[in-house]
């Protein structure tokens, strides 16, 4: 054992990537009890900047310590009871993911499929609540198996229109891609830092509608212990999670500051400067240097001889899916990418492993030089395994990108 000497990797996949150097130095922050003023006051700072990252006006908008799946498990297990129907339109892993979540609270699931490297239209997700009659439509945003971005602007008013909660799951988009949540009407929304916020997975940042948090109050539980005489238990089912039950953890954020769990204060300390850093920014600048940055390796790509997947116009804008020519060994390629040049890229997940590359341009990847490097280094790996390509093609398109957008 020794030092953690960890290589210098260039992270260009679908995400983790390499984090903001800002972020790290304020992990690396000395600790104070969770109940030290201080510390209170951080986290209202934070839930009042994730109010601005998430653009909603909700009171309940909040940290769960643990990684984006923790924030998935936490929405979905406080709202669903036992029974109760939901709709998960899946255009791809993650959108089984969501299904599986739920099944596993005992929620009547029910799915409707697109094709991978496709999205939904929002006929198709009112023809299924009108079938289905869910209490919840549960929706990824952005999804990095496929790499395609699902609009929801007007599915929002669709679940209203029914009387159903709205959930989308936007780890992997927002912040590199529009996201609105009062305006689309979503009633609950989670995400994490590792992908376009540019920090380590490990807290999930979330946001919850009042007509979502009606109905988690319902469930409300305090536990033995901590309980007193003003504490009113709801009349609904009990939450099956202790550790992911909304209304404890609202508490918990909350004016009473209830005891639930000891806060992951690093984390904290981690998750309000990835805020911080995307909001000194600007949102919509974060946004229009992911497109770009995604449209020079789209272009970039294109130049190497290389054919991109799925439905472009629904691509999202911090990775790209890139089919795997058939005359190289698409593993082979990307070892020799990760052990000869320190650079990271990503396979692909159920129908499309081994079909596909996943290259991502996000966070603090998301610049000119990360896209230069890769396209270089991928461009003298394939060509050394017997690729068809144009040498420096991939990186003068690239380049042709940013000059434009700087015009």
């Amino acid at each position: 054992m020794s030092i953690l000497t960890p290589p210098p990797r260039l992270l260009m996949g679908p995400g983790p990537i390499n984090c903001y150097p800002r972020v790290l130095n304020a992990m690396s922050t000395q600790l104070v009890g969770q109940y030290d003023p201080v510390m209170t006051g951080y986290m209202n700072e934070t839930m009042a900047l994730y109010r601005n990252v998430f653009k909603t006006q909700n009171q309940q908008t909040m940290l769960i310590d643990g990684t984006s799946r923790a924030g998935i498990e936490a929405v979905l297990v406080s709202v669903l009871e036992p029974g109760d129907k939901i709709l998960v339109p899946i255009f791809g892993r993650f959108g089984h993911l969501l299904a599986e979540i739920a099944e596993r609270a005992g929620a009547d699931v029910h799915t409707i499929e697109a094709p991978w490297g496709e999205v939904f239209e929002p006929e198709q997700v009112e023809q299924a609540i009108k079938a289905v009659g869910p209490k919840v439509v549960a929706l990824v945003q952005g999804d990095t198996s496929t790499t395609m971005l699902q609009p929801l602007a007007e599915i929002g008013a669709i679940c209203r229109a029914h009387d159903v909660i709205f959930y989308s799951d936007a780890t992997a988009s927002i912040g590199g891609n529009p996201f609105e949540t009062d305006e689309w009407k979503l009633d609950a929304v989670s995400v994490g830092l590792q992908k376009c916020l540019g920090g380590p997975s490990g807290s999930a940042p979330i946001t919850l509608g009042e007509r979502y948090v009606d109905i988690v109050n319902k469930r409300r539980h305090v536990e033995a212990g901590i309980r007193d005489d003003k504490h009113i238990a709801g009349q609904a089912s009990r939450i099956r999670s202790n550790y992911f039950d909304l209304p404890m953890i609202m508490d918990y954020w909350g004016e009473e500051r209830l005891n639930h769990h000891t806060e992951a204060s690093s984390m904290l300390y981690c998750a309000r400067e990835c805020a911080l850093n995307l909001l000194e920014e600007g949102i919509d600048a974060s946004i229009a240097r992911h497109k770009t940055a995604g449209d020079a390796m789209l272009a970039g790509v294109k130049g190497l001889n290389l054919q991109p997947f799925g439905d472009l116009k629904h691509k999202m804008n911090n990775v790209v899916g890139v089919y795997i020519p058939e005359v190289v060994d698409g593993e082979a390629i990307r070892h020799q990418m990760l052990h000869d040049f320190n650079i990271e890229i990503g396979t692909s997940f159920g129908p499309l492993k081994g079909k596909i590359w996943r290259i991502g341009t996000m966070g603090y990847n998301a610049r000119p030089d990360c896209v230069y490097q890769t396209l270089q280094a991928l461009e003298t790996v394939l060509r050394r395994s017997g690729h068809k390509l144009s040498m420096g093609e991939g990186v003068d398109a690239a380049i042709d990108v940013y000059q434009a957008a700087t015009r």
